[in-house]
């Protein structure tokens, strides 16, 4: 079977759409995640290893849940055994109290994707 002579560059074009309508979401716009973590502010710091009536979030991304020495956590927090990954908070963020039954977190959870992303994309930002 002869084929026209463009259609090489339409399968390559169509390949790549596929792969990209395919791939996981986008990561989140840390702009827009700073402006969805004003709801976190009251409670938690992301710039320095302070913490209020949360802990800190310095350097999330890859901590024990419930591991901090000078923070207070519950009891179901520290026997979570969580690793903070961009899974993990993804989940929790959604809904903290149904992913750690027994947290001490009030928040109720984000209920758009997209700020889950960009709350997460604004944590690992360098701040």
């Amino acid at each position: 079977m002869i084929l026209p002579k463009h259609s090489s560059a339409v399968a390559t074009a169509l390949i790549s759409l596929f792969i990209f309508m395919a791939a996981p979401a986008q990561a989140g716009d840390i702009e827009a995640g700073a402006k969805v973590f004003k709801k976190c502010k009251a409670c938690h710091v992301v710039d320095k290893e302070k913490n209020r009536t949360g802990p800190h979030l310095v350097n999330i991304i890859g901590r024990t849940a419930g591991s901090l020495e000078k923070y207070k956590y519950s009891k179901a927090m520290k026997a979570s055994g969580i690793v903070w990954t961009e899974e993990t908070l993804a989940e929790y963020l959604r809904a903290p109290k149904k992913y750690i039954k027994g947290t001490k977190m009030a928040f109720v959870g984000l209920r758009k994707d997209a700020d889950i992303a960009n709350v997460i994309a604004y944590l690992k930002a360098p701040n």
